[in-house]
């Protein structure tokens, strides 16, 4: 069995990134996403052990102590982890796992897991992004300024990332992502280790 591969999906709020990585699951084999765990408040429509591991800032900080997580970062004042156990468990398995977190948490894991791959998702303009968070009408003017500011800051990082995907039209931008998970498994070490039986019958001198 081959060992599947850890994706970074990045990408300031409100660029799609989320909708774009539930196609990607619904739409390639052996896909799952990393559920994190954070000190947030749960949102409307969320399920705790599906969406996020929803815990307090003791239990997070208890986790954080015992080195269970592979990363941690603190967004919007909230923390966010993601369970080194998990991670492991799932790629020995053979599944390719999507990791959803910031550009710092993404740093980390690029440091610790060297054969990981990154992308960055962009939103095709200021204003989409702006109207995007705007849409959601789950936060208040004063937030999504600030949330706007942030996405700035956070979207100068997209050259430490391996792909790039302009969200535009939903449907080419779930094909490009898509692409990239498909293309990766096509590469020689990978087809190697989940075909080797047929390569070395394929191989085999005639008798």
């Amino acid at each position: 069995m081959s060992k599947g591969t850890l994706y970074i999906v990045s990408a300031p709020s409100g660029a799609g990134k989320t909708s774009l990585v539930h196609a990607i699951v619904n739409n390639l084999p052996d896909v799952v996403v990393s559920v994190s765990h954070t000190t947030r408040e749960m949102r409307q429509g969320e399920v705790d052990g599906k969406d996020y591991h929803f815990v307090d800032d003791a239990q997070f900080q208890q986790m954080v102590d015992k080195g269970d997580f592979l990363e941690h970062a603190n967004v919007f004042g909230n923390h966010y982890g993601t369970s080194r156990q998990h991670i492991q468990e799932q790629l020995l398995s053979g599944k390719d796992v999507v990791l959803e977190i910031d550009w710092q948490g993404a740093r980390q894991i690029r440091q610790l897991m060297s054969d990981s791959k990154s992308i960055y998702i962009l939103p095709p303009s200021i204003q989409t992004l702006t109207d995007r968070l705007k849409g959601r009408d789950q936060d208040s003017d004063e937030v999504i300024e600030s949330r706007m500011r942030e996405a700035v800051s956070e979207m100068t990082h997209y050259g430490e990332f391996d792909y790039i995907v302009i969200n535009d039209d939903f449907d080419q931008s779930a094909e490009e992502l898509a692409s990239i998970f498909v293309s990766n498994r096509l590469l020689l070490n990978q087809q190697q280790q989940r075909h080797s039986k047929l390569l070395a019958d394929l191989l085999k001198p005639n008798t």
